[in-house]
């Protein structure tokens, strides 16, 4: 991922862009190379009442998934909560309609295209299976986990497990919630791909017992825990025998006071705090040459063919001369964020991060190059506590952030903070926040949520060019 990363700092390799037209309120913005997604995505045939009526714009909100060796497998993707939240307790009519809203902005978002190996899980109702739309979802990305509806005109379990096999035969992977909180769907398990279990509602016994309902029926899935709060959780359900993990817990903090960096982490922070504070050019290059794994790196991407340089570079010096020190600063944060550090979801804080950084050069697309590089790189550190497992103050202090930076991500104050916060409002898919937020950067609601998703697809494509 670093190499696409120096490719699109670097321009050694320029993405073409399309303009999308400007939502009232923001400015132009480029688009991932995909379709536009449609948010709104009104039903054409449906009778009933349009879910903009209801709520207002609709948008797609995403949560990442994770493996057991803490890399991001998949991302289930839903409403809003906001949605979610108006249509628990609606008939399964309802519920139809904002599935095939949420099917077909999937589809129209060529979700196939973005994801490449990774997952796209989607809740469905369990009368919605024999919908054609769900065709259009490609079927080696796609993970349907089966929601039953509490209204008594659902299918049989003869029909349903018709459609399962038909669905699987297909290519689909299919998950089920577990039996434990839906027992009525128990005769699908020998089919599940994925059984879904709520951490929250899991306790040793009911986990033991489940394990057990598994061995039995579904010995082939695997187990896919949600909500999980934080990283004790997760250790649990690790312990358990889960393979996905699902929740806050990917971005959670915990006290870390008594961490110190690894050597090579504190060599790389050290080399940023020089960069930033305007050290002397010898000292520097000292620093580059004392990691020779870093120094061969250097030299690598310095005389990458796409840079187009005319000799060959073979000395630190000329090549920190070439870069010059905000490009050099800018690769080595990066770098910094992108090192191994050996510790829980640091890969997935980073793509996290990475989205955050994206999308907040988005929102300010027609501002100074200053205040864009201002705004990527407060993105990028916004989780460098999670990521260094160090605390937010210690790893400000070894970066030597502006001011401004600094008083965005400890104090949520200055002018920086308030697009941090529309970032982070779209991660929690919480409406209310993303309208405030937006207001107050005088942007709208549907430009925010656009440039969101635009940063995820980018963050996306940066994984599969590595």
């Amino acid at each position: 991922m670093l190499k696409a990363l120096w490719n699109w700092l670097f321009g050694r390799k320029q993405v073409v862009l399309a303009r999308v037209p400007t939502p009232a309120g923001g400015p132009s913005v480029p688009t991932a190379p995909i379709d536009q997604l449609n948010r709104q995505a009104p039903l054409q045939t449906a009778p009933a009442p349009s879910p903009q009526s209801e709520m207002g714009p609709t948008f797609i909100c995403r949560e990442a998934i994770l493996s057991r060796q803490q890399k991001i497998a998949g991302y289930h993707f839903l409403l809003q909560e906001s949605a979610r939240n108006r249509i628990r307790n609606s008939s399964r009519r309802v519920h139809h309609l904002y599935a095939e809203i949420l099917v077909s902005s999937l589809v129209k978002a060529d979700i196939g295209k973005l994801l490449g190996a990774r997952l796209a899980f989607v809740d469905l109702p369990d009368s919605f299976l024999d919908h054609p739309c769900i065709r259009q979802l490609p079927p080696r990305n796609t993970v349907l986990v089966i929601q039953p509806h509490p209204e008594a005109d659902g299918p049989g379990p003869e029909t349903l497990m018709t459609h399962v096999r038909s669905l699987k035969s297909a290519g689909y992977r299919i998950g089920v919630p577990d039996p434990i909180s839906t027992p009525q769907l128990i005769s699908l398990l020998p089919e599940a791909d994925v059984v879904v279990v709520r951490a929250p509602q899991l306790d040793a016994e009911q986990a033991l017992s489940l394990s057990t309902t598994m061995l039995e029926k579904a010995s082939q899935a695997a187990l896919l825990a949600r909500d999980l709060p934080g990283l004790e959780d997760f250790r649990f359900c690790f312990q358990l025998g889960c393979s996905l993990f699902q929740g806050p817990f990917i971005t959670s903090r915990e006290d870390w006071q008594d961490r110190n960096l690894g050597p090579n982490t504190a060599r790389l922070a050290e080399l940023v705090s020089k960069l930033r504070k305007d050290a002397d050019s010898a000292e520097i290059v000292a620093l580059l040459k004392h990691d020779a794994a870093l120094t061969v790196r250097l030299l690598r991407y310095i005389n990458a063919a796409a840079n187009g340089l005319s000799e060959q570079v073979s000395s630190v010096e000329r090549a920190f001369a070439l870069l010059g020190r905000e490009k050099l600063y800018r690769w080595v944060t990066l770098l910094l964020c992108s090192a191994d550090h050996g510790g829980e979801r640091s890969s997935a804080a980073l793509e996290s991060a990475l989205i955050r950084a994206r999308m907040l050069e988005l929102l300010a697309a027609e501002r100074s190059p200053t205040e864009r590089e201002a705004l990527f790189l407060t993105g990028l550190i916004s989780l460098i506590d999670v990521i260094l497992e160090v605390p937010m103050e210690r790893a400000l202090t070894l970066l030597a952030v502006v001011p401004d930076i600094e008083a965005a991500l400890l104090r949520g104050q200055g002018p920086l903070a308030s697009r941090l916060a529309l970032a982070q409002a779209c991660e929690r898919s919480d409406a209310d926040a993303i309208r405030s937020a937006a207001e107050t950067c005088g942007v709208t609601p549907e430009f925010a949520a656009q440039c969101h998703f635009d940063a995820l697809a980018w963050a996306l494509s940066l994984q599969q060019e590595s």
